[in-house]
Order: structure tokens, then sequence, then C-alpha cells
């Protein structure tokens, strides 16, 4: 539930009114722009800066208000810092900073000069800072009957300014795409468990179909027929059916293998009959945040019409400790004919991912196949909040997904895979067991079971438990959900499989 921000591409013209926003290197180095708007205000921002200390570095800023010699209300300096060489994160996160220092209250419009001394930005740049722009401007206060500020607009324009007006939208015509991907993602995680279960999360992938992405949703007894026993058994202490959801985006050359996405998608887990600590138990109605990067990045690639092949494929089920519950030593045969001990019912989401990367792998012979899913507090014991944790078959795969973490700021850090680890699920009663039976390498024991459903299949697993939900703010998140994985999986469909 974002604060409607309105992007529009205009050329260079000092505004009439509203916030004025220049941009300046390392130095205090301006450019076309803002040494226009220095001339025009008498060396005022070169004065300014130098009495406050301002330098150009990065993110910082330094506010004019009602500045002599224009009819802006204010001037907003931010820094560059060393203009040379900054990616497309840098250009997104420097658009999210600008967002959080303009003023809160009820705001006029803003006019960004996009340039740096070297000149103007180009349109992908333009675009890249748009979106950052968009995503910090993001709140989720749809159960706030008072607003935090009733005097917030409903609506701000930004007007960005730029050499090409028609390259600069074209190019925010597919960047806004990826970033109503995100901000999918991000309403998904941050909507309470009692409005979004199972079925009301299927119906809003459903959705997806408008964007001509075909779409079917699995019941419950479309679920039991093809045996997916393993997903079933998770479900079943709940009053809330499950649903699977199989999303296709057919962009590529017929008959092209596609790229499969998986997504965990625990909309609410207890724990099952082996319990969670109630401390922090809310938060659980984010353990589905793999199926909502998954949902968000088939947005992203539908939206801007991506040249590949892709189907998503995500499992939704509630883990409730009711009479029908799975019980801890339970075996349960999955829909790949392995047998299962369930050792701890709080180890449910591999169930689910189980089954359907059976299923996807055998229905859609898919060239790669990636599961994403909040799956273990391990892997934020090992990483923190930053990196999520990526265990991949592949060598190549696993260095083409690292680049797309790098270039769009959702890192990954490959963590190993191995036959001591294998080992440690390996069980006296079925053919192997639901957890490591310890918490040594809980992150690595996970992964290790999801392998035994791949087969030789390029597979590669992301365990986002860290940063899908629940991440330290940054530049642009400032809520619950992060909307991580979406850019993700977006750019590694982009940069690998459309030519």
């Amino acid at each position: 539930m974002t604060q409607e921000l309105r992007i529009e591409f205009r050329a260079r013209a000092l505004p009439s009114s509203g916030t004025l926003v220049v941009l300046a290197a390392d130095g205090v180095a301006l450019g076309a722009g803002g040494q226009e708007v220095d001339t025009a205000t008498d060396g005022l921002l070169t004065a300014a800066a130098e009495g406050q200390g301002f330098k150009g570095k990065r993110g910082s800023t330094l506010k004019l208000v009602m500045p002599r010699g224009l009819e802006a209300g204010a001037v907003l300096m931010v820094g560059l810092g060393e203009a040379d060489g900054l990616g497309e994160n840098d250009w997104v996160k420097l658009g999210g900073s600008i967002a959080g220092a303009l003023p809160s209250g009820p705001a006029s419009d803003v006019t960004l000069f996009a340039e740096t001394p070297a000149g103007a930005l180009s349109a992908a740049q333009a675009a890249q800072m748009a979106m950052g722009m968009r995503l910090r401007a993001y709140t989720f206060d749809l159960y706030k009957s008072k607003k935090a500020d009733d005097d917030t607009p409903s609506a701000r324009t930004v007007v960005i300014a730029v050499d090409d007006v028609a390259a600069a939208e074209a190019a925010w015509a597919e960047m806004s795409g990826i970033t109503d991907g995100v901000i999918i993602a991000r309403d998904l995680v941050n909507e309470p468990a009692n409005v979004l279960g199972p079925e009301e999360f299927a119906a809003r992938a459903a959705a997806l179909s408008e964007l001509g992405v075909a779409v079917s949703v699995l019941d419950q007894p479309a679920i039991e027929a093809l045996e997916m026993r393993a997903l079933l058994g998770v479900a079943q202490g709940s009053v809330r059916p499950p649903r699977v959801v199989v999303m296709e985006w057919n962009g590529g050359a017929e008959g092209t293998a596609p790229v499969a996405l998986v997504g965990k998608g625990v909309v609410f887990d207890t724990g099952g009959i082996s319990i969670k600590p109630a401390g922090g138990m809310e938060d659980m109605k984010g353990d589905m945040g793999g199926a909502a990067a998954v949902v968000g990045a088939m947005h992203a690639i539908a939206a801007r019409k991506a040249k590949a092949n892709v189907v998503g494929i995500i499992g939704l089920v509630e883990n409730m400790p009711d009479g029908n519950a799975q019980r801890p030593g339970d075996i349960v045969k999955s829909k790949s004919g392995q047998f299962i001990e369930i050792i701890n019912t709080d180890a449910e989401g591999r169930l689910v991912l189980g089954d359907l990367l059976t299923h996807i792998i055998e229905t859609k012979s898919p060239s790669v196949v990636i599961d994403l899913a909040t799956l273990t507090g391990a892997i934020i014991v090992a990483l923190g909040h930053f990196y999520a944790g990526m265990y991949a078959t592949k060598d190549e795969t696993a260095a083409k997904l690292a680049a797309a973490g790098e270039a769009t700021g959702d890192w990954v850090w490959r963590m190993p895979l191995g036959p001591d680890y294998d080992k440690m699920i390996d069980s006296k009663f079925a053919d192997f067991k639901n957890t490591g039976g310890g918490r040594a390498g809980g992150s690595i024991t996970a992964a290790q079971f999801l392998k035994r459903f791949v087969g030789d299949s390029d597979w590669v697993h992301i365990d986002l438990a860290g940063t899908a939900m629940n991440a330290p703010a940054t530049d642009i998140s400032r809520t619950f959900g992060s909307g991580y994985g979406v850019r993700l999986l977006d750019r590694f469909v982009a940069d690998n499989f459309e030519g």
C-alpha cells in the first residue's frame, strides 16, 4: 500500500514551484543545471555548501528554503560522491535517499535535475533513480484508521529532467513493471495471515493473467490427485485448505525449456506440533516470502514482456497445531516416491518445496530451476540480514545469480553442499528425515534435503529467511517485507535467457 508517486520525464527547466533537487559530486561539483541554479541564486548553493560543510558525500543532503532568485520553494542538494562508475544499485539507492529527504507534510511537487558534472544521466540511470524513489515512498498502512500523517498528500509528482525524454520514458516503462513486482511482493509479505490465507494468496497470484500469464490454481482435490502428500501433510493441521499455483510466461521461442521459479508459501507458521516460542511468532506471517518473490518476479517478467519462457510454481499452506496435525515420528510418502520421516514439524517448508520441485521438473523439464524460501533461522546466524544463502549444483549458474545479485543489491552468498552433510538427514525408519537432528549446519542440511528431489537438474536453492522479512531498513526499504528476490530473478532471466 504505497503512497502514489507519479514519475514524469521532461526537458530541463527551472521549476516555478515545489522542491528542486540538484546532484553534487565530490567537492560540490555541479552539472550544467546545478550551475544554472547556482548562478541564478548568486552563488547560494556553493556558499551554503561551504558554510554547512557539505562536500558532496554520497547520500548526504543540504536543503535551502526559499532560495533567492528562484521560483521554487526549496532546493535540495544531494551528494553523489565519486560520480564515475556508479552502478545500477547505486542509482536506485540514491533515488531512495532523495525520496527520504523530501518533506513529509503537505508537500509540493519535485523536480530532479538528473545529471552529473560529466553530463546528463542515461535513460537507464534516470529510470533507476525513479525506481529507488518509488520503493522508498512505499508504506504499508492499510490497517491504520488514522494515518501517520493525515496531511500527507495522496499523490506526489516527481519530474525528472533529462536530455532524451522519449528514451527515459521507454526505460521507465520497463523499470516501473519491475518496481511494481517488488511492491507486490512487499504487500504479500506485509499482509496479516487472517487476511491472506492460501486461497486469498492464490487469488492475488491469479491476477497475473491480466498481463498474459497463464495461471492454474490447484485446489486440494487436485493436489491430492497429484500425490503431493508431503505438502498436504503440512496443511492437514489447518482448517484452511492448501493451494498450488502454476504461472507460465511464454515470451521466448516455442519449445525452449523454461526457467522454473519455485516458492515456499507458508502463509503462517506456528511450527505445528513442534510449536515455536511465542516471542516473535507474529513475524511468521512472512513465511511465504519465497512465494511472494516468485509472484513479484513473474509480474516483473510479464510486465516488461520478457523474451524468455519462465514458469513459476508456489505451494500455499498454513502450518497449525490442530488435532489433525502432522506429528513428529510420522512418515510421509512424497510425490517423488521417497519416504520422509518427520522429526520436527517446524521443518515444514522443505516438505512443501520437495513436492513442488518434483512436479515442476517432471512436467516442464526446465533448463534451470530456482527455489526460494524463508527456510531456516540458521541462515540468519550464518549470514545475518544482508545476503541470502545460495546452494547450487552448477558453478556457472551460481556465478550468474551472484552477478545478478551484485547488479541489483539482492545479494547471495554461496554455501556448501556435500555428502557428509547429506548423511546427516539419513533416517533409521525412512529414506531420509526432515531435519539434520541438531543445530549444526541447519541451513545446509535443509538444502541437502531439497537436493534429493532434483536429480541431475541445474538447481539453485535460495534461503532468504534473513532478507525477505524483518530485514534492517535501507535506502529503499522501510517496511517488514523487503520484496527481496524480485529484482534478482528478473535480472537473472534478463541477462541469461533473453539473448
